[in-house]
Order: C-alpha cells, then structure tokens, then sequence
C-alpha cells in the first residue's frame, strides 16, 4: 500500500522580490509536467490569491506512477524559493513499513523524516494484527 498527501507554496526565490514573469514560467512547465504524469488521484496546480500551490494525494497497492517525490525534487531543482510537505505511507519500503515518511521541501532541497506525530503507525493508526480476526 502506498498512500501520499502534500503541498507546494511555489515560488521561484526565497526572497520576496521575484520576477513575476519568470515565476508564471515555472508554473506553466510545472501545469506540462503535471499533466504528463497522468495521475488517477489528486494532482492539482493553481493560483490562489496570487500564489500558485500544488497539492496531491492518493492510495494505491504498490508504489510508482506517478512519482510523487520526483515531482518534488524537479520542483526543488526549478524553483528553489519554494516550500511544502508529502506524507508517505509506504509498506513495502523496507526498514520504514511501520512509518509514515515526510518529505520536506524548503530551499532547494528534498530532506526525508520520520514523522513522530504518526509513526509507528501500529500501534498509533492501527491495532497490531493478532491473527484471530
């Protein structure tokens, strides 16, 4: 199982004063890469009062398409002044099944972490499976 929920504050600089042009083009390769990726769950990019914002979501049986943290390295990689989070539930990552992963998005760089509020997720989300169901 491989569940994910995140967000993206897009911006192109970490200094307030950005070129406006340069960021619409951020936005505009992001909206092709988005839709190329041709997700069945959510994937969703636009502005709200002012800002763009990216957020997605889904659950399916096996991690892969479409690749949500590759979506957020390239974001890194593209617009470096932007920030955001991806939660990760991922049973089949070995030696982290019993967690939920975060993704951190800030400066130019994708970090990973344990989150604590979450993990473990037995017994915090889940009862542990005694076999007797």
């Amino acid at each position: 199982m491989f569940e994910y929920h995140g967000w993206i504050t897009l911006r192109e600089t970490a200094v307030d004063d950005h070129n406006e042009s340069r960021l619409r083009q951020i936005v505009d390769d992001l909206r092709l890469r988005i839709a190329q990726m041709a997700s069945p769950y959510l994937l969703d990019l636009r502005w709200m009062n002012g800002e763009p914002f990216i957020h997605l979501g889904g659950h399916s049986n096996h991690r892969s398409s479409p690749d949500v943290v590759g979506l957020f390295e390239h974001v890194a990689e593209v617009a470096p002044g932007s920030y955001g989070l991806l939660h990760v539930r991922d049973d089949e990552d070995l030696g982290h099944e019993n967690e939920v992963r975060v993704f951190r998005l800030a400066r130019g760089a994708v970090t990973e972490h344990t989150e604590g509020l979450l993990s473990p997720c037995v017994p915090k989300l889940e009862d542990p499976f005694d076999g007797n169901g």
